[in-house]
């Protein structure tokens, strides 16, 4: 479990990187939404995702699941 949280947290890291964001940052909209904030949220939403899925696994204990 823990190579699993620190692999989410190194995906965290080099999503939300400054040089990774100023891609996202061009003057483009997608349904209305600016190109950055729709990155932004999606990567958000990935990261609760994964860390959800990451606590949910747990560590396994006596055969469990």
């Amino acid at each position: 479990m823990r190579e699993r949280l620190l692999a989410a947290f190194l995906f965290a890291l080099l999503a939300l990187n400054p040089p990774i964001l100023s891609i996202f940052s061009a003057r483009l909209f997608i349904f209305g939404i600016p190109l950055l904030f729709l990155y932004l949220f999606l990567v958000w939403a990935a990261i609760i995702v994964v860390l959800a899925w990451v606590s949910d696994l747990g560590p396994q204990r006596d055969g469990e699941r």
